[in-house]
């Protein structure tokens, strides 16, 4: 009589990722939240994020960029990265996603990271300054984007023609170097108006 133990072939590193890089947005968005509170409640009060003149958080955060909707942009952060949690603890827990919920994710992925570039240059070339809480946010949200947009393609969450696949797969396989692609355009455009590196060099 033999018995055999199954083993789970449930993918991990997607649903780690995702619930990290949601816990971090998350807590980035709700200092800033936080932050944003206390300066309404002290005109003169020093946000933590004021590093220097160039590296700050309060003209972002007086500013009509900071508040779109009419209303602080934190809040959004604070709701919308719950998103990433509950998906990766969901995969964590063994569930599966239809193909209409994936397209919907990857909308809302999508309206974030428009958000992040749009955000990035009205702080670089209107604002002249960089949020230190803002651009953790950035720096999660870029990464969430490339990766869900690829993933649930490459491994058949949205059913797709096998060469349609293995094009997604070696996207995938490609996503840290279209987010380093990113990262290094935003510091650029940074370095090149603001002259960020001096800056970080007085500090």
């Amino acid at each position: 009589m033999s018995s055999s133990i199954p083993t789970s072939t449930r993918p991990l590193a997607f649903p780690i990722f995702s619930i990290i890089a949601g816990v971090i947005g998350w807590f980035a968005s709700f200092e800033l939240l936080t932050e944003y509170v206390k300066t309404l409640q002290n005109p003169g009060y020093i946000p933590n994020c004021a590093v220097s003149v160039l590296v700050t958080c309060g003209p972002n955060m007086g500013s009509w960029q900071g508040s779109v909707f009419g209303f602080t942009n934190t809040l959004l952060g604070i709701a919308a990265f719950m998103a990433p949690i509950i998906v990766g603890v969901a995969l964590l827990a063994g569930a599966t996603f239809a193909p209409w919920f994936w397209r919907l994710y990857q909308l809302g992925l999508l309206g974030g990271v428009f958000g992040v570039f749009w955000l990035a240059y009205q702080s670089i070339f209107s604002l002249g300054t960089l949020c230190p809480w803002c651009m953790v946010v950035w720096t999660v949200v870029i990464p969430l984007w490339w990766v869900t947009l690829f993933r649930p393609y490459a491994n058949g969450d949205i059913p797709v023609t096998e060469s349609t696949r293995r094009l997604f797969e070696r996207m995938l396989s490609w996503t840290w170097v279209i987010v380093l692609i990113c990262y290094v355009v935003i510091a650029f455009a940074a370095q090149l108006h603001l002259n960020w590196f001096a800056e970080f060099a007085r500090l």
